[in-house]
């Protein structure tokens, strides 16, 4: 049987997007005829730029080594510079060359301009979208590359829908500039009796983010919550009466294909991959058409259980789209030709 090395370093601690997928593959992948040897540094903060370094670049394939794989999956984005292993790379987006303007200068020649050469030695390129596929061959110069869409965790599609009465619109996601939560503040803002809950790990944004609540005044119909644990955000996805999504620019899009998969009714931006993720089961809006996305949100709460049976339609569908045993079997006959 196939042996591969999965890093799953970013599932410790605060996991967002990648994280979820890194502990979603792994789960799935035993079922695919596959041995997987998930390698993590629990005591090892991700979220630290040396430290991340210290894992990507010497923990990481010391331990693949270590493992006898035959394929390296490096599920972070991040690829080593050395090894004599096969090495399998999920792209989730290329943010870093297209929207990560504003951060530092050695986080972006890391994750930009050094992965970005790295891509173009990997034995296999992995997508998580049509959107993303596009920008790895644009940016990155290989047209090889593959998309396999990731699965959404099983427990969403069992989550039961009991709206709140008093209505509230839910953000899911870091909050960071390319996410775009002001839209959605100013959104609610303009809406009257409506309030707006933001889950996610916070960023010098959210500074940004808060000054606005308090110059709109709305302080007391924003809860701006950072990260939350699962049983939490289980519980709003449960009670919310819609999900907004204005990021600008996503390589997927969880937030999008959770509330789906989650049978809430969801407005998403028409921006990057979040046009072929909602396809037409959500409204999709500009995201800096501020008077659309009041405009869509006030016709969701008039018809309130319109958009329930809608989103309930949408969420069968969701469902087959974002298997993780879809994704799985893709990916493990991407390591078979990979090892080859």
């Amino acid at each position: 049987m196939l042996k591969v090395a999965l890093d799953v370093q970013l599932s410790v601690g605060t996991a967002t997007g990648i994280g979820a997928y890194e502990r979603d593959l792994a789960r799935a992948l035993t079922g695919a005829q596959v041995e997987v040897c998930a390698l993590a540094a629990p005591w090892l903060d991700p979220w630290r730029f040396d430290r991340r370094v210290a894992w990507d670049q010497v923990l990481f394939p010391l331990l693949a080594l270590r493992s006898g794989a035959d394929v390296i999956h490096a599920a972070s984005g991040t690829m080593p510079l050395l090894t004599n292993v096969p090495v399998v790379v999920t792209v989730h987006d290329m943010a870093w060359q297209r929207v990560q303007s504003h951060t530092r200068a050695y986080a972006r020649a890391y994750f930009g301009t050094l992965m970005r050469a790295r891509y173009r030695r990997a034995a296999a390129a992995i997508a998580d979208s049509e959107f993303s596929a596009g920008e790895f061959r644009e940016l990155v110069g290989r047209d090889d590359v593959q998309v396999v869409y990731p699965g959404v965790d099983e427990r969403f599609a069992s989550i039961a829908r009991a709206p709140a009465a008093e209505p509230f619109a839910l953000v899911v996601g870091t909050i960071e500039r390319r996410k775009n939560l002001l839209r959605a503040v100013e959104t609610i803002a303009a809406i009257p009796g409506l309030r707006l809950v933001a889950v996610g790990p916070f960023t010098a944004y959210a500074d940004e983010v808060r000054a606005r609540i308090a110059e709109l005044g709305v302080a007391h119909r924003v809860d701006v919550r950072g990260y939350v644990d699962r049983a939490e955000l289980d519980a709003l996805y449960a009670t919310a009466t819609c999900a907004l999504v204005p990021s600008r620019y996503e390589g997927f899009g969880y937030a999008v294909a959770e509330a789906l998969c989650a049978g809430l009714p969801v407005i998403a931006a028409r921006s990057s991959s979040l046009i072929e993720v909602a396809r037409d089961d959500a409204p999709l809006i500009d995201p800096d058409d501020a008077a659309g996305w009041i405009d869509a949100t006030r016709a969701l709460l008039a018809d309130r259980e319109g958009g329930e049976r809608r989103a309930a339609g949408a969420r069968a569908r969701a469902g087959v789209r974002f298997a993780w045993s879809t994704a799985a079997a893709r990916c493990a006959a991407i390591y078979a030709d990979a090892a080859r």
